[in-house]
C-alpha cells in the first residue's frame, strides 16, 4: 500500500513581509514560503502510518517548477518521495481543475504500487477554501472522510477512523481507497532532523507536466460566461383589513390558492 499526501507551499504566516515601494506599485510582494501548516499534520500521519503498516509514502504538491521548499520539508520530515505538478497544466483554472491535475498525479504515483490512501490538511492558510481534497476524492471516485482525529486501524481493505464534529465524536469505517482530511488534533508534527534536511536538500524532485498527466485544457466558469436571464417579475399585494386577524386570514387564503401551503 502507498500513502499520498497533498501539500501546498504557502506564505509563512509567522513572518510579516516587508513591503517595499516597488512591490506595492507592482502588486508583487516577496514572502518567505513554507509548507502549509495544516498539511504538516497530514505528513506526520503518513510517516506514522508508514511505521505502523510498512507502507510507502509520497508527497504531492502543485506549483511552479522552483516551488519545491514545501516538498523538501516533507522529505526532511521523513516522506519517502515527492512529486511536483507544474501549475501551468491548469492554465489559471479553478480549484476543480487543480483537483483534476492532483488526482491524475495520484494515479501516476500509484503505477508501481497502488495508492490506497490520500491524506490532506484541513485547509490552506492562503485560500482557506478546504475544497481541493474533496475535489480530488470526486475525481478519483473515492470515499471522503473529514475532521479525522485518529486513524485507528487499516485492516481487511477498510480504514477505521475517529471523526470529530460539533457536539460529538464517532468511529467510522470506509473501504479503501479513500481520501482523508485530518484535523490538527491527530498528532504533533515532528521537526525535520539535520540528516533529513541534508538528504532533502540533495533530492531531485520530478515535475509532472500536461503530457505526463494527460489532462486537457482547463476551463473556468466566470460570471460573465453565464447566460443573462430576465429577472423574474414579482407582484406585491397588500392586504387590507380592520384587524391583524383579518389580514392574516387573507394572507393564508392567498398562500393556499398559490399552493404554497
Amino acid at each position: 500500500m502507498k500513502v499520498a499526501v497533498l501539500i501546498k507551499q504557502t506564505p509563512d504566516t509567522a513572518e510579516l513581509p516587508r513591503v517595499t515601494v516597488a512591490e506595492a506599485q507592482s502588486g508583487e510582494v516577496q514572502a518567505t514560503m513554507v509548507i502549509n501548516p495544516w498539511d504538516e499534520f497530514a505528513v506526520e500521519e503518513a510517516i506514522d502510518l508508514a511505521d505502523r503498516f510498512d507502507c510507502e509514502t509520497v508527497a504531492i504538491s502543485m506549483g511552479r517548477e522552483s516551488e519545491t521548499d514545501a516538498l523538501k520539508h516533507a522529505l526532511a520530515m521523513g516522506m519517502d518521495n515527492a512529486v511536483l505538478v507544474d501549475e501551468s497544466v491548469i492554465d489559471g483554472g479553478d480549484e476543480w481543475a487543480a483537483a483534476g491535475a492532483l488526482a491524475a498525479a495520484v494515479r501516476i504515483a500509484g503505477e508501481q504500487e497502488e495508492v490506497e490512501l490520500v491524506l490532506a490538511g484541513k485547509m490552506s492558510v492562503d485560500g482557506n477554501s478546504g475544497v481541493i481534497y474533496a475535489g480530488v476524492a470526486c475525481k478519483l471516485g473515492w470515499d471522503l472522510l473529514v475532521n479525522v482525529t485518529r486513524i485507528v486501524d487499516i485492516v481487511d481493505g477498510k480504514l477505521i477512523a475517529e471523526q470529530v464534529f460539533e457536539g460529538g465524536q464517532e468511529t467510522v469505517e470506509a473501504p479503501l481507497p479513500v481520501v482523508v482530511s485530518v484535523a490538527k488534533e491527530i498528532n504533533e508534527p515532528r521537526y525535520p532532523s539535520f540528516m533529513g534536511i541534508r538528504k532533502a536538500s540533495r533530492a531531485s524532485i520530478p515535475v509532472l507536466g500536461r503530457d505526463d498527466l494527460e489532462v486537457g485544457p482547463s476551463s473556468t466558469t466566470r460570471w460573465t460566461d453565464l447566460d443573462k436571464q430576465e429577472p423574474e417579475r414579482v407582484q406585491v399585494k397588500i392586504f387590507e383589513g380592520d384587524s391583524v386577524e383579518e389580514k392574516a386570514a387573507q394572507l393564508a387564503d392567498a398562500l393556499m390558492a398559490e399552493k404554497v401551503i
